[in-house]
C-alpha cells in the first residue's frame, strides 16, 4: 500500500507568528478533521518533528499534515470494471462513466457501479481510500464525473461545488423543436409526493436554474447545450419536460424510446480549479456511439 496521504507546507512571513491550528484553519483543514489525525493515527510535523496545535509557526518552516489511514467503504466491493480515465493525479480522478453505470450501488443494481470499479482500482494501485465521487451522474446518463482520491480533497472540491466553481457542460436531444435559441428555465424542483424517485416543478421545492442553448433542429428532435446554476436531482430532465420537450428516451418523465433506449443525456465538458494548486481545470468528452448514431440517421 501507498503511504498515507500528506500535505506539505513552507510557511512564509505572513504566517510567522501564527498558531499551527489557524493556519490549517486558512487550509480549509476542519476542526473534525484535526481530531481524527490526533486520535486515528495522523500527524503534524514541523520540520519534521511532531508538534500539537498550538505551536507558534516561524518563517520557512516546512509544515507536514500525514492524515490517518482511510478504510474502504463498507458493504461496497472491488471489481475489476475498466475505466476511462480521462485525467488523473495523486489527488483526483476525472473519468468519462458510460450510461447504464450507476454511480453508487443501489439496492436494484448492487454491483458494476461507479464506485465498485473504483474500489477495485485503488485495490489495483495500491491506494488505501473509499470511493469519494464529487460529481454524480443518473445510471443512464453518460459523460464525465469528477472523483476525490481523498476525504480531504473531496471535502475541498464540495466547498467548490457550494460556491459555484464546479461547472458542468451538457448536451442533450429534446423531443420536438425548441422555438427559442437559447433560454432558461427557472423552476422550483422537489421529491414528487407519491414518488421516491421521480422529481417535479413544485412552489414548496429547492430553487433550480437551466441555461440552455439550441445546437441544432432536426425534424423530430433539438439537440441542446445545458448549463446548470444548481445542481438538483434529476434538473434537467425535469426542466425540459416541464418546458414540453423532454429528453429522448426518457420515459420517467414523458419521454420515448423510438430513437434511443435510455435519456439522451451527456455531460460533455467540467470546469473547476485543482484542489491543491488552485490551477484552473478543463475535460472534455465526446458524445457516446447511441447518441451520434441518432444524429448520423437524422441527417
Amino acid at each position: 500500500m501507498k503511504p498515507n496521504f500528506e500535505l506539505h507546507w513552507t510557511i512564509n512571513q505572513h504566517h510567522a507568528g501564527q498558531m499551527i491550528k489557524e493556519f490549517l484553519k486558512e487550509k480549509e483543514i476542519s476542526r473534525i478533521a484535526l481530531t481524527d489525525i490526533k486520535f486515528k493515527g495522523g500527524k503534524i510535523l514541523v520540520n519534521n518533528i511532531e508538534v500539537n496545535v498550538r505551536y507558534v509557526l516561524k518563517a520557512d518552516d516546512i509544515v507536514t499534515v500525514i492524515f490517518p489511514p482511510e478504510n474502504p467503504s463498507e458493504g461496497v466491493s472491488g471489481e475489476k470494471i475498466k475505466l476511462e480515465i480521462l485525467f488523473e493525479d495523486p489527488f483526483i480522478l476525472v473519468v468519462n462513466k458510460p450510461a447504464g453505470m450507476s454511480t453508487i450501488p443501489s439496492r436494484e443494481h448492487p454491483r458494476g457501479s461507479l464506485a465498485n470499479a473504483l474500489v477495485g482500482y485503488y485495490e489495483e494501485i495500491g491506494i488505501r481510500a473509499t470511493s469519494h465521487i464529487v460529481t454524480r451522474l443518473d445510471r443512464d446518463t453518460s459523460g464525465i464525473v469528477l472523483i476525490a482520491k481523498h476525504r480531504h480533497v473531496h471535502h475541498l472540491l464540495s466547498k467548490q461545488q457550494q460556491n459555484g466553481y464546479v461547472k458542468r457542460t451538457y448536451e442533450a436531444f429534446a423531443e420536438g423543436i425548441l422555438k427559442h435559441d437559447m433560454g432558461s428555465i427557472e423552476e422550483h424542483i422537489g421529491r414528487k409526493t407519491d414518488s421516491i424517485i421521480e422529481r417535479e416543478v413544485r412552489n414548496d421545492g429547492q430553487y433550480a436554474c437551466t441555461h440552455y442553448n439550441v445546437l441544432k433542429r432536426y425534424t423530430e428532435f433539438s439537440h441542446v447545450e445545458l448549463q446548470l446554476e444548481t445542481g438538483r436531482t434529476h434538473q434537467i430532465r425535469v426542466h425540459m419536460s416541464f418546458i414540453g420537450h423532454p429528453l429522448l428516451g426518457d420515459d420517467l418523465y414523458g419521454g420515448h424510446h423510438f430513437l434511443i433506449s435510455r435519456q439522451a443525456l451527456h455531460c460533455k465538458k467540467i470546469h473547476f480549479l485543482h484542489p491543491l494548486s488552485g490551477m484552473e481545470m478543463n475535460f472534455s468528452a465526446p458524445l457516446p456511439l447511441d447518441m451520434n448514431e441518432i444524429i448520423k440517421a437524422a441527417l
